[in-house]
């Protein structure tokens, strides 16, 4: 599932490079832009971003410093980073639970952006499925290095 929700998140930034690159070429050329481009590489990317991050902590992508427990014993770095993972699912779901909460408020709100009048609350609404699913995946591996598996199996499954 984090591959292909990845996928689709590449898929969304590439749209917003070739868009931005129609718009470029359009303004220098012809004087006229795409209208709204700032709004929608804005809504692109935060979608992107969010689709991405649950292969990212799949993958162990994140950034660690690792500088004063590396010679830690296995089972006390497990713990740590069991603890570490668990902080991130809460983090994850803080911030899928808030932006569902903020959809909702500026979705009731009728917000629109400026240019295009696009609903505000889709791009809202675009982080929460990715944020909910890092969640997910950050529990799992949570789980995981407490019981003193190893996490990275996770990343040869269908995750």
């Amino acid at each position: 599932m984090t591959l292909w929700f990845a996928l689709l998140g590449a898929a969304a930034a590439l749209a917003v490079a070739v868009m931005v690159t129609w718009s470029v070429v359009g303004r220098a050329i012809w004087l006229e832009p795409i209208q709204g481009d700032v709004e929608l590489t804005q809504m692109g990317i935060a979608l992107s971003i969010s689709l991405c991050i649950p292969w990212c902590q799949l993958k162990g992508a994140n950034i660690i410093v690792d500088f004063f427990t590396q010679k830690l014993a296995t089972p006390t770095i497990r713990r740590l980073d069991g603890f570490g993972a668990l902080m991130l699912a809460i983090m994850y779901a803080l911030l899928a639970w808030r932006t569902s909460v903020g959809a909702v408020s500026v979705m009731e709100a009728y917000e629109s952006t400026m240019i295009l009048g696009l609903p505000m609350w889709w791009s809202y609404a675009a982080l929460a499925p990715g944020l909910g699913l890092a969640c997910l995946v950050a529990l799992v591996q949570a789980w995981m290095h407490f019981a003193q598996l190893d996490p990275t199996r996770l990343e040869g499954s269908a995750a």
